[in-house]
């Protein structure tokens, strides 16, 4: 089978596409036909091994898994003999942020809450878009009590976590605004933002209206920055650690206060957020946001392209038709 690999950590030019032994799954393992993967936020991290911290997790020196990938959607060709729960020729989807080696044309995976069958009306892209981004963003909404009619202003709407969590919030009933650049206003709102501010053309941070939750789905703004936008009360969770890593100490120290805090929000399991995705999938309240396709073999090139900070959601790599 081939498959995107990288023995050392490095830049996209790191990756290599190899034909590799197609993979023998065992008594509690499925073998998955890779239909569609992702090229995320999270596998750029882990190919990069950026920030620091990733080495603790994914192998110090170099990485213990040399295929990529995080997310995929495909079907099962092989079921091992104790499991009872999936079958032949099921349409499945799943994610693990710590690598799935799901960037190739087959894997094997022991189902632990990390894989789950795709609902009817949903196609093999789409089920792999819903997946990385959406998990995050669940993480943001189920770290608040948001109430409706409150206000919440979503900063980087059109990446993966936020065109996610723009649609998870509007669940709550919340009024939302939303920044993006000029070409994507229109999706913005056609996804559920009642306001829109074009980042390009203004600073967000200057606005004149005062919200309960800043969401900073990109990571590139700073609580000190949002500070005159939030209500006395509010809260500021950023997807990211700042940029001097102060989003875990303001974490905890700004709780201790009565007034404006950061929440970081660290990830739920998979167990809980993959089956809230499936849910709203299902109900066709969630829509992935899909913008550049490339095959396995232009894999390094997704990577440079999902590298720019400019995607548009999601960064399909199709393995299969």
């Amino acid at each position: 089978m081939k498959a995107a690999i990288r023995k050392v950590y490095g830049p996209p030019t790191a990756i290599r596409i190899e034909e590799l032994e197609k993979p023998v799954p065992e008594d509690d393992q499925l073998l998955i036909k890779v239909h569609a993967t992702t090229v995320n936020r999270t596998d750029c991290a882990n190919l990069t091994a950026k920030p620091f911290i990733m080495r603790f997790v994914l192998g110090f020196f170099k990485p213990r898994k040399a295929i990529l990938g995080t997310d995929f959607s495909g079907t099962v060709e092989a079921v091992g003999k104790s499991i009872h729960s999936f079958a032949i020729r099921d349409r499945v989807f799943g994610f693990t942020d710590l690598g799935l080696e799901s960037q190739a044309e087959y894997l094997v995976i022991t189902p632990k809450g990390n894989v789950l069958r795709i609902p009817d009306k949903c196609d093999f892209k789409q089920a792999a878009a819903s997946m990385e981004g959406a998990h995050y963003a669940y993480s943001f909404i189920h770290k608040v009590s948001m109430k409706s009619g409150q206000n919440v202003l979503i900063n980087g709407a059109t990446g993966a976590i936020g065109s996610a969590l723009l649609q998870f919030s509007k669940q709550f009933d919340v009024r939302i605004t939303a920044t993006c650049n000029t070409r994507n206003c229109n999706l913005v709102k056609s996804l559920g933002a009642d306001k829109v501010i074009d980042y390009s053309k203004e600073d967000f941070t200057k606005d004149t209206e005062k919200y309960d939750f800043v969401f900073d789905a990109v990571g590139k703004s700073t609580f000190g920055k949002c500070k005159p936008i939030l209500k006395e009360k509010g809260v500021y969770i950023s997807s990211e650690l700042g940029p001097y890593s102060q989003n875990l100490l303001l974490a905890l120290i700004t709780p201790l206060g009565s007034k404006r805090k950061v929440i970081f929000p660290v990830p739920f399991s998979i167990k809980k957020t993959l089956p809230y995705i499936k849910d709203l999938l299902e109900k066709e309240l969630f829509q992935p946001v899909i913008d550049h396709e490339y095959s396995l073999e232009e894999i390094a090139k997704a990577y440079e392209y999902a590298m720019t900070g400019e995607k548009t959601g999601n960064v399909i790599i199709t393995i299969t038709d």
